[in-house]
């Protein structure tokens, strides 16, 4: 009785360790209504640039080449890729804000603020990086880049988080290198990585984690 009053013991302080090391209030359904929106602003990047009825966009190996001649169409793209961005990054808060509150954890603490910091430094790199190469008309380098980046970014922030994690990090790095051998299938790899993978991931997370 006494060695399993003592293995009580000793979990409860694993486990209590883990909860203060680890940012454990992420969502998993907040993965997949990001996988969602991603899916749903490709379809509508897609048909943007493909359904469109301008004579540049009729070659998919050229057509990123053709975007200096249809400003208005970058916009449109960009536009898009912001309002996936925010309703991303809203719906995760607010998911997460609602894992802690119901299990009674503090949402913002050392560990929140060690996960931002480690994953902001390659995201606002890749963001960065990303405008240069729109702003110097490398097309499409964008999509390949914003994968590997924003895998990097999850690697580096996984050590403060579910173990899981770092899986994605890893599947969108390998998927933006594929994506850079094939640059004018950007947006299908871009859907790939962060529509599907997303939902894949998303709901591992849910069903291992949230239930």
């Amino acid at each position: 009785m006494k060695n399993q009053n003592i293995e009580d013991e000793l979990s409860s302080i694993r486990s209590l360790m883990e909860r203060s090391s680890k940012f454990i209030s992420l969502s998993g359904l907040s993965g997949i209504m990001a996988g969602v929106y991603a899916l749903i602003g490709s379809t509508l990047a897609y048909h943007i640039v493909y359904n469109s009825s301008a004579a540049a966009f009729s070659s998919r190996d050229y057509h990123v080449a053709d975007l200096d001649t249809h400003f208005n169409i970058l916009i449109e793209l960009l536009a898009i890729a912001a309002a996936v961005l925010v309703a991303s990054v809203g719906t995760g808060i607010f998911l997460s804000f609602k894992k802690a509150r119901k299990n009674g954890h503090s949402i913002w603490n050392n560990t929140t603020r060690s996960l931002l910091f480690h994953a902001a430094i390659p995201l606002v790199t890749g963001g960065l990086f990303m405008l240069i190469l729109l702003g110097r008309g490398y097309y499409g380098i964008v999509a390949p880049a914003s994968l590997i980046f924003y895998g990097i970014a999850v690697i580096s922030g996984s050590h403060y988080t579910f173990t899981d994690v770092k899986y994605l990090g890893l599947l969108q790095i390998i998927l933006g290198l594929i994506a850079a051998l094939y640059p004018g299938y950007g947006l299908i790899f871009w859907a790939l990585g962060f529509g599907v993978l997303h939902i894949i991931y998303g709901s591992i997370v849910y069903f291992k984690y949230d239930r």
